[in-house]
């Protein structure tokens, strides 16, 4: 019972950062269409930040990662502004943009890397450690879990009753239509980019506070995010959400009897049979 308890909620755990990163990605898609890499690069800056605002200037934890939020979704409005609108307006294509936000997880990532050096970074955080059913969660861990909820449901309450969410799931639909029927289509966009990274920034600053920081650690947790939306169902959020928790199940699950360099081979090929026989993911458009 000790062991299945634990694999469980690693698998809630895993699920739960791999859900923040789904959420931002899928939104982000829905209203663009290309796969923004930069997404990683948001949540790798939301760790460093609360790192710098707590360590260097002293702030307080709860302060910092407000702050470490606002920063990753003022960098993600700053991608889109300067980089993605421009090319939009030049109807450049998806591979464009694609390549585009390639090149910018390239130099930002190395930007952190030249001003908190490549070193292992941590944070002194609550590892307080509780037992469930036979099974051990830290603060932390709970902490992502219980966001994780939290993150889903506020968004699926702004998506469905807000005007702010009608404008995204026109421009969703078809963006010329939302144009004609007068909705800012880029403001809203600029907006979404806003919110999807600073989702993506709270998933790199409990990441930060649960194993700790580097300056790569964007890539990786890119790569399940987008795993896991692809499982779900690209341009659905809630989707992303579902298709994380799998994705969660299937690691923890999947290295019970084997050694544990093989999670990340279990994602990919959970991936490629996603693919070959259900690429609409479980969740439709």
């Amino acid at each position: 019972m000790g062991i299945l308890s634990q694999l469980i909620l690693n698998s809630l755990i895993a699920g739960a950062v791999y859900t923040l990163m789904a959420l931002g990605f899928n939104l982000i898609y829905s209203v663009t269409r290309f796969f923004n890499l930069a997404h990683g690069v948001a949540a790798a800056a939301g760790g460093y930040a609360v790192f710098y605002l707590t360590h260097v200037i002293g702030l307080n934890v709860y302060a910092g990662a407000v702050l470490g939020m606002v920063s990753a979704g003022i960098l993600g409005y700053g991608f889109d502004t300067l980089v993605f609108l421009r090319l939009r307006r030049k109807k450049t294509s998806g591979m464009v943009l694609l390549v585009a936000s390639l090149g910018i997880l390239t130099s930002v990532q190395a930007a952190i890397a030249i001003l908190f050096t490549n070193e292992f970074q941590t944070f002194s955080a609550d590892q307080t450690i509780h037992t469930v059913l036979g099974g051990s969660i830290t603060s932390i861990q709970a902490v992502t879990v219980a966001f994780s909820v939290i993150i889903t449901l506020i968004l699926a309450v702004i998506l469905r009753k807000t005007m702010f969410g009608k404008a995204v799931n026109a421009i969703s639909d078809d963006v010329e239509v939302a144009r004609i029927v007068g909705i800012n289509s880029d403001r809203i966009t600029g907006q979404v980019f806003f919110i999807g990274s600073a989702i993506a920034g709270l998933a790199g600053i409990l990441t930060g506070f649960d194993t700790g920081l580097e300056p790569s650690m964007g890539m990786g947790l890119l790569l399940k995010g987008v795993i896991a939306c692809i499982i779900g169902g690209m341009g659905n959020v809630y989707g992303g959400a579902a298709g994380s928790m799998v994705l969660g199940f299937a690691e923890n699950f999947g290295i019970w009897k084997i050694p544990g360099q093989w999670k990340d081979a279990i994602s990919f090929v959970i991936l490629v049979a996603f693919l070959l026989l259900r690429p609409q993911g479980i969740l439709k458009k």
